[in-house]
């Protein structure tokens, strides 16, 4: 009895110990986050290079990468208001303010001379947005992902994903898909990336927003909006495919993507991720091609949106630069693009980050391209965004304060959890 009552004592002592860890883990977290924007209050970030937009024969259609936001943003409102039959509009953050104002009301606008307007947001990442904002015409049909879209299956994990997807499809004519969200902030302070599609890759666009609005247009308390009906099949484009994640069908395929690309290179892998939360198996494979001597770089920002992903981040530089793997750091604005290209021959562009809500739990898409010239586009923008950013030296990381090496082990085990 006596042994018991102490194998007892110690794990209700471990437990306690388990818990105050973790409370001060999460206790430190927060405390940064509310540091890092008191510190912002005010800043503006400063101007960035860009890469202009330029048109890419691939296939029986064209890709164009946008890098700024404005740019981007223009080419999708003409693209709106050229609209003759049907929009599907799909976005993560839709602010508004003069910006989101701008493409309501050029979907609104849409609607009221007849074509099909169909829109999703994701109701938690729009919890700040006015509610007058989000009143909708009756003309569009809106779909608001739920703040909880588990109901009372609260056990099911699959649930839990958010809608992490941005896409923009015009008629069968022309689609745009990539990491910006829709706000003023995105138009000029931001450094993301976005590709305008046409040519048969649009069917796919298409399908991939067809397949959502139908799997969670079903409302329990409200009229449940009307499934989204395809035409026809689409063309086989061969060098361009689409990967979804899709949760709620246990469907991850953006993580294998990667991987087997990274497996593959022979020349060099560069990579742009506005948040870099891998588990080791990405891990080991950007430190096997660095080993067997290709160039791998990862290019992040210097300064994220989020402190304590920068501060998670960083329990991977030692290995990764242990590798030869080389770290750039883009400064002076939030670099949010999720992209990569290899050997010159594969790229992708998308929403997905390389963190595992992205990879594992959130609805995503990223397009895989295998075109010469299209990656060549790609390693020139690659090159604009290492112009503005710092390279991280082995030297230098490892010379950092023991305060910071301590809190990046603290904060350590919070790295699942993202």
């Amino acid at each position: 009895m006596s042994r018991l009552g102490s194998a007892e004592r110690v794990l209700t002592v471990l437990r306690r110990v388990v818990l105050t860890v973790f409370g001060i883990q999460l206790a430190i977290a927060i405390g940064m986050s509310l540091v890092d924007s008191y510190r912002r209050r005010g800043k503006k970030p400063k101007p960035f290079p860009v890469t202009a937009p330029t048109e890419v024969p691939v296939g029986d259609g064209t890709l164009t990468p946008y890098t700024y936001g404005q740019d981007l943003f223009d080419a999708m409102i003409e693209a709106i208001e050229g609209a003759q039959r049907q929009i599907l509009f799909e976005t993560y953050i839709w602010k508004g303010d003069e910006v989101g104002e701008r493409f309501k009301a050029a979907l609104a606008a849409a609607a009221r001379r007849g074509v099909e307007v169909y829109c999703i947001y994701d109701g938690f990442a729009n919890l700040v947005v006015s509610p007058r904002f989000k009143r909708f015409p009756p003309g569009m049909k809106v779909l608001r992902y739920p703040v909880y879209p588990a109901g009372l299956r609260f056990f099911d994990l699959r649930r839990y994903g958010r809608d992490h997807r941005k896409i923009l499809v015009v008629d069968d004519a022309v689609g745009f898909v990539g990491g910006y969200n829709i706000g003023s902030a995105y138009a000029t302070e931001w450094r993301d990336t976005h590709v305008r599609i046409t040519g048969p890759g649009v069917w796919d666009l298409k399908r991939a927003f067809a397949d959502f609005w139908n799997l969670n247009r079903r409302r329990r308390l409200r009229t449940s909006e009307r499934p989204l009906l395809l035409e026809t099949a689409s063309t086989w484009e061969p060098q361009i495919r689409f990967h979804r994640n899709v949760p709620l069908l246990w469907m991850f395929p953006i993580r294998a993507m990667y991987i087997e690309a990274i497996n593959r290179a022979s020349k060099n892998v560069w990579m742009t991720q506005a948040y870099f939360l891998p588990d080791q198996d990405f891990v080991d494979a950007m430190k096997d091609a660095a080993e067997r001597g290709v160039d791998v770089r990862l290019l992040l920002p210097h300064k994220s949106n989020h402190i304590v992903a920068d501060w998670l981040s960083r329990g991977y530089f030692s290995q990764l630069l242990d590798a030869g793997v080389r770290i750039f750091r883009f400064r002076d604005a939030m670099v949010h693009a999720k992209t990569a290209t290899i050997d010159g021959t594969w790229s992708t562009v998308g929403t997905a980050n390389i963190d595992r809500l992205s990879l594992t739990g959130n609805y995503e898409i990223n397009v895989e391209i295998i075109d010469p010239a299209f990656a060549a586009t790609m390693e020139e923008i690659y090159h604009t965004d290492e112009s503005n950013s710092l390279e991280l030296t082995h030297a230098e990381w490892e010379a950092r304060d023991l305060h910071r090496k301590f809190t990046e082990a603290l904060l350590g085990p919070l790295r699942p959890l993202l």
